[in-house]
């Protein structure tokens, strides 16, 4: 929730919310311009976190869940040119051609949960399949340890159960998650020279009474009938 004040400090509001992160990039913008004029500024280990993000490295993620979140997110990220991931985007179906017009990235979940804050009223299991027809790229997630990170395919099976493609609901916990973090040139799919991690199923991987059959760790077969 984004309600009310913590003893003396910042007020838990989305402007101040908002401000905060803008004064964050707007430090770290300079902070890196210093090191490329060589100026080397004073050691900020928080500044120093923030320089994979400035470079487009890794993107700037944003956990929102109101359509008022989700484009406040989306303007501050073009105003600083980064690379943007929205995590949660519950209302995103409430605005998904916006955000495919947008080029929007989200990580949708928990799909298991309840309406436990305000922010989550407009919660829908169709939420991820809206966005992926509209046009989004679509990862799903368990926002673990809220919800236990088992209960992935869990998760997608349910995606499928509110009208996501069943192939579409695979590759949001495999191959477009790794694409969205940078890493899916080792990880995601199947192929010559990626991680092998593999999990092999006779049934659909996304039922709830589907357990592997081989399971392959590291290149390792770790369980096999």
């Amino acid at each position: 929730g984004c309600y009310g004040q913590r003893g003396g400090k910042s007020p838990i509001t989305r402007m101040a919310t908002a401000a905060l992160l803008r004064e964050l990039l707007f430090k770290a913008r300079n902070y890196v311009k210093a090191k490329e004029y060589g100026k080397e500024p004073n050691f900020d280990m928080k500044l120093e976190a923030m320089l994979p993000v400035m470079s487009g490295e890794i993107p700037l993620k944003a956990h929102v869940h109101r359509a008022d979140d989700i484009f406040t997110a989306i303007r501050i990220a073009k105003e600083y040119d980064l690379d943007l991931v929205l995590i949660h985007c519950t209302e995103g179906h409430l605005n998904a051609e916006k955000l495919a017009a947008e080029k929007a990235k989200a990580v949708v979940g928990p799909l298991i949960c309840t309406r436990t804050k305000p922010e989550l009223s407009n919660e829908i299991d169709e939420n991820a399949a809206i966005l992926k027809k509209a046009g989004v790229e679509v990862a799903i997630c368990t926002d673990h340890p809220e919800v236990p990170i088992k209960y992935l395919a869990l998760s997608a099976g349910i995606a499928v159960r509110a009208g996501m493609d069943h192939d579409d609901a695979i590759k949001a916990i495999t191959s477009v998650p790794a694409k969205i973090m940078g890493l899916s040139d080792k990880i995601g799919s199947i192929a010559p020279g990626k991680d092998a991690d593999l999990a092999i199923f006779k049934g659909d991987p996304l039922s709830v009474y589907e357990t592997p059959v081989w399971v392959v760790a590291g290149g390792k077969i770790v369980k096999k009938p």
